[in-house]
Order: structure tokens, then sequence, then C-alpha cells
């Protein structure tokens, strides 16, 4: 048997040897290992059977009644210090919700940055609607382009009338 599968029933065969497996039992008997433990727990389990605990002090509960009288009159704490003692002392679960919406924020934030990056080397190439109204554009500059041309041309030939002939 394994001594770490052992270890974890010495407890019960400290309480009541009928209760534990038989197998830890014969592994006790035979690892000096295990035997050596069980020994320190039964050695540990004696000395507080032993141990009685002290009288309190006879003036312990007008002591403990004053400070409590005296913590009830004080001024409220100010914000800060409440919210140092809250972080301080307390279990903290009430952070808990605020930390996870924390976490989801950055999380968003964070994909839509590397999503922003990945996508940034990519030329960006445009439909076909665009590219079509793209080249109306283009073609609407180079007809106002032959307009003024024709104007012109009009304009010299009206200004010379022989030149034709």
């Amino acid at each position: 048997m394994i001594c770490r599968i052992t270890k974890a029933n010495l407890t019960n065969l400290l309480l009541d040897r009928e209760l534990a497996p038989a197998e830890v039992r014969n592994h006790v008997e035979q690892c000096a290992e295990c035997k050596q433990e069980l020994a320190a727990l039964e050695a540990t389990m004696q000395a507080l059977d032993s141990w009685e605990a002290p009288e309190p002090s006879p003036f312990f509960n007008a002591r403990m009644t004053a400070r409590l009288r005296s913590e009830r009159e004080a001024q409220p704490a100010g914000f800060f210090e409440r919210l140092r003692a809250r972080l301080l002392y307390s279990t903290n679960m009430h952070l808990r919700p605020v930390a996870a919406g924390a976490l989801a924020l950055l999380l968003l934030i964070g994909g839509g940055t590397y999503a922003g990056f990945v996508n940034m080397g990519q030329p960006v190439t445009p439909s076909a609607a665009v590219r079509d109204l793209q080249s109306l554009d283009e073609n609407s500059q180079v007809f106002q382009q032959l307009n003024t041309l024709d104007q012109q041309d009009d304009d010299s030939n009206s200004a010379s009338p022989n030149s034709h002939l």
C-alpha cells in the first residue's frame, strides 16, 4: 500500500482502530515512517487531552463592555478608511462581480485590439459597386475635360470664321 493513502487514513486509525481499513492497519505495522507519524499524532492528541484552558481575567467582561461602548460612541470612519478596512480585513466576496466585469471588459478591449492589428496589414479591396462608382466619377472628369476642350475649340472657330476655308 502507498504511504500517501495510509497517511490520509491515519486520523481514522487514531480515533478508532476498528473503523480503519485492515490494509491501513497492516501497512502502519510494517512501515516505520507511517508508524512514527501515528505515534506523533497520538502524542499530540494526549497533549491536547491534558491541556486545560486558562480562566479569563475577572475584569475581562468589564473591559470588553467598555471597549464596545467606546466603539459605538466613536465618530464614524471616513470613506477611505472604511474602504481600506473592507479591502484589508474582509473576505472580498463582494468584489467578485466587479472583478469579473473588469476582466470581461479587458478581454473585449484586448480582443478588439488584436483583431485590429491582425487586419491592419491586409489592403482593403473595395466592392464591385464602389469600383463602378469610382470609374463613373473618373469618366465624368474625363467628359468635363473633353467638354472644356470642345468649348475652347468652338470659341476659337467662332472668333475666326474664315479659318475653315
